[in-house]
């Protein structure tokens, strides 16, 4: 089951939250920042499609000291479900984090989480 913050439209699949902890604090930021502005319906700083091997998938990207971080999210029913978080040696991502994600997404859309409404847009409707 994902973790959350009833006020967040972040929701942490899997093992996600606990490898991104584990990351040097300045990704930790930088990432985290990043994750804001998507909360915000703002364009991250650092982020690309996975394009056809994952459609509607994006990656947020850091660098620091030489190693490469990277979080795999998925935009889906107003919610930010962060797929996967790992350190990357490669340009390449591996097939075993892709289908990770796959595996991911479909636990999500299996679950039917109900969409995300703002508590501001629900208090409009019942005004």
């Amino acid at each position: 089951m994902p973790k959350e913050d009833p006020k967040s439209r972040v929701k942490w699949e899997g093992d996600s939250l606990e490898k991104i902890r584990s990351w040097p604090d300045a990704v930790k930021q930088d990432i985290g920042g990043d994750l804001r502005r998507l909360e915000d319906r703002e364009q991250p700083l650092d982020s690309e499609p996975m394009g056809k091997v994952l459609p509607g998938v994006s990656e947020l990207r850091d660098e620091h000291q030489g190693a490469w971080f990277r979080l795999m999210y998925w935009l889906h029913a107003g919610w930010i479900y962060v797929l996967h978080c790992w350190p990357k040696k490669t340009n390449q991502t591996s097939k075993s984090d892709i289908d990770l994600a796959k595996d991911r997404m479909k636990l999500i859309k299996a679950r039917k989480d109900e969409p995300f409404v703002k508590e501001k847009e629900e208090e409009e409707k019942s005004a």
